[in-house]
C-alpha cells in the first residue's frame, strides 16, 4: 500500500511542478515581453514582398521608416511598375501617392479593408502599429509545439472599438517570446487571416522573425511572404521624412 502512496504523491508532485511552469509567467506578462521584441521607438526596415497569385508569383521591394504608432512612410523601388509608389500614415489618416497619375489620395474607412498591390495584406493591417497590450486583454488556453518549439496558445480579446480583428489566436514561443503562428478573427467569430512566422533571427539583442507568411482565408493561392531584409531599430528618422511633402519629393 505504501508503494502505491509513493507513486501517487511523486505524480501529484510531479504535477504541481508543471503547474508551476505554466504560471512563471501571466498572459499580460508574455504578451509584454512579445510587445519587447517586436517593438520599438522607431524602425528603418528594407523588405520584399512576395505575393503569391493564383497564376504568377511577383516581388515588390520597398523601405519603410516607423516612428512609434503614429507615423509611418513607405516608398516602393521595384518593380518598376509599382516604384517611387509612396504611403505616408499620420495617426489615422493614410495618404498614397502615385507616380504614374502624378496624384496623391487618402484612404479612410471601407476603403482601408483593400488589398494593398493585390497581395494578403490590407491598407488596415499596415495601419495597425499599436502594441497588443494597449488594444487586448490576454489568456493562456493551452500550449503545443510548432517547429520543434514549444508555445503557449494564447487568445486575445479586443479591449478597443477600433481594432483590426477583434479576436486572435496567437503561439508564443515560451524561450523566444516571438509568435510563431496567428489566426485573426472578425467580431462575427469568422477566421479572417493565418499568420506563420519563421527565420527568428537575433537583431540588436531581440529576436524577430525575419519571414512572416499573410494567408487570408476567404482567398485562393498560397498568401503573402513578407520578408526582411534589413532592419534597424531605434535610428534617428530626420522630420521630414513624415511630411506630406515627402511624397512627392
Amino acid at each position: 500500500m505504501r508503494s502505491y502512496t509513493i507513486i501517487i504523491f511523486g505524480l501529484l508532485l510531479f504535477a504541481s511542478f508543471n503547474l508551476m511552469g505554466q504560471s512563471e509567467f501571466t498572459a499580460e506578462e508574455i504578451l509584454q515581453k512579445v510587445d519587447e521584441n517586436m517593438s520599438s521607438n522607431s524602425t528603418i526596415t528594407e523588405s520584399k514582398m512576395v505575393i503569391h497569385g493564383r497564376r504568377n508569383t511577383r516581388e515588390v521591394v520597398s523601405k519603410g521608416y516607423a516612428e512609434g504608432n503614429e507615423k509611418a512612410f513607405t516608398e516602393y523601388l521595384a518593380p518598376e511598375r509599382e516604384k517611387g509608389t509612396k504611403m505616408l500614415k499620420l495617426e489615422d489618416k493614410l495618404w498614397i501617392y502615385n507616380p504614374s497619375t502624378d496624384r496623391t489620395i487618402q484612404l479612410s474607412g471601407h476603403m482601408l479593408r483593400q488589398s494593398v498591390m493585390g497581395s494578403d495584406l490590407s491598407y488596415e493591417d499596415l495601419m495597425e502599429d499599436r502594441e497588443l497590450t494597449d488594444i487586448y486583454n490576454a489568456k493562456i488556453i493551452g500550449e503545443e509545439t510548432i517547429d520543434n518549439r514549444k508555445c503557449w496558445l494564447l487568445e486575445l480579446n479586443a479591449t478597443v472599438d477600433d481594432a483590426s480583428y477583434q479576436k486572435r489566436k496567437t503561439w508564443i514561443d515560451q524561450e523566444r517570446f516571438v509568435p510563431l503562428k496567428e489566426e485573426l478573427y472578425a467580431k462575427s467569430g469568422q477566421l479572417l487571416k493565418q499568420i506563420t512566422l519563421k527565420n527568428v533571427e537575433k537583431v540588436d539583442g531581440r529576436w524577430y522573425p525575419k519571414n512572416v507568411n499573410y494567408k487570408d482565408v476567404l482567398k485562393e493561392g498560397e498568401g503573402t511572404d513578407f520578408i526582411v531584409l534589413d532592419i534597424q531599430f531605434n535610428p534617428e528618422i530626420p522630420d521630414y521624412i513624415f511630411n506630406k511633402a515627402s511624397l512627392k519629393r
